[in-house]
């Protein structure tokens, strides 16, 4: 005889615990690669310039001069995607402000 798995609503206990696992998952791995990306970084900036040249750790990092680029255009990238997210939300607001003004101002004429 097949055993079938009782249905999992959206509003049950059951659903909820799993979403709960679920975000702890995926928040402990957002943390696990934060954590490595500044140890990386770290090691980066602040070790390897007193490490020689020729030490096959220097193999590992990419050239210094990468160290200030990368943060740059990063910034520059969120603050471009920060920007037209903003100015799409004040052109849809004004959007419909004018709709609502012209829909008063056929009212009014009516």
């Amino acid at each position: 005889m097949v055993r079938i798995p009782p249905v999992r609503r959206a509003g049950s206990p059951e659903s909820a615990n799993f979403s709960s696992k679920l975000d702890k998952l995926v928040g402990m791995a957002m943390l696990v690669v934060a954590t490595t990306v500044f140890l990386y970084y770290t090691l980066w900036t602040l070790f390897m310039p007193f490490v020689d040249d020729d030490h096959p750790l220097q193999s590992l990092f990419p050239p210094r001069v990468w160290a200030i680029r990368i943060p740059v255009i990063l910034t520059i990238l969120a603050s471009a995607v920060v920007g037209t997210f903003l100015a799409m939300v004040m052109i849809r607001s004004n959007r419909k402000k004018a709709a609502k003004a012209r829909a008063a101002a056929a009212k009014k004429t009516k």
